[in-house]
This record gives structure tokens, sequence and C-alpha cells, in this order.
């Protein structure tokens, strides 16, 4: 057995893309249109691991999504959360779950999927702001 994506469904392509590729850094592998079915597939991989992919499905004909929490989350392992959490902050994402241990972050999506930060290697040593910083929202 093998892991292949996981996927989530998005209410708006341009605002998820910018989200998960200028704001979060995943990359576009691949992409499905069709018309006969009026979907769009994009699979999305970090640069360096495209074995495991987030498929973006967009419904050409709106739909209203429920659920959010009783997805889950996404998981990412990250080379220094303190300076993504910092890029993802210059760039207007909320940072819902601050890495207050410098090991685990939690931000979500333009449509609230939330998405897990976890420090590679273990915990960096506590910094402010974020030792300070408290939670904004849900994750």
């Amino acid at each position: 057995m093998k892991y292949l994506h996981t996927m989530v469904r998005v209410t708006n392509l341009d605002q998820s893309l910018d989200f998960y590729c200028n704001k979060l850094g995943l990359k576009e592998l691949r992409r499905t249109e069709s018309e006969k079915g009026r979907f769009t597939l994009i699979f999305l991989t970090a640069p360096g691991d495209e074995e495991a992919a987030v498929e973006l499905t967009y419904n050409w004909d709106p739909e209203v999504y429920t659920g959010g929490r009783n997805f889950g989350h996404l998981a990412y392992e990250v080379d220094d959360i303190y300076a993504l959490c910092n890029s993802l902050m210059a760039k207007g994402v909320t940072i819902n779950r601050p890495p207050r241990d410098g090991r685990m972050a939690f931000i979500r999506s333009p449509d609230n999927i939330s998405i897990e930060l976890l420090q590679k290697g273990g915990a960096q040593p506590p910094q402010e702001p974020w030792v300070s910083m408290a939670n904004t929202g849900v994750w």
C-alpha cells in the first residue's frame, strides 16, 4: 500500500492557489480539467516531496461545503517553523495556533482546511513573539 494524495474541495481556485503555492510554498505537479464533469483537479506537492500530494478539486458549478473540522488537517514538516510562520504572517495568513513550543503551528486555507506545520527534527527553543501569542479562531 502507498499513500497517494488527500483531496480537498475549494470554492475559489485563484484564492486557493495563491494560498497553497504563493504563501505556503507548494508546487503544482499536474492539472486536469473536465468539460463533461465540470471540474478542475490540481495536484500540489511540497518541493522535494513529489510522492505525497494535495488534490485541490474545484467544481465549476458553485456549491456550499460544510464540515471543515471533521476533515481533520493536512500536515507538513518544515525546516524552520519560525521563519515560515513569519513569512506566512507577512503575506497576510493568520497563524491560528502559533508555534509557542517551537514545534507545532496551525493555519487555515481560504476554505478553512486546517494545516499543521511541524518543525523538522524536533522543537526549536521557544522564542518571542510566539511564546506570548494567543490562539486565533479555531485550528
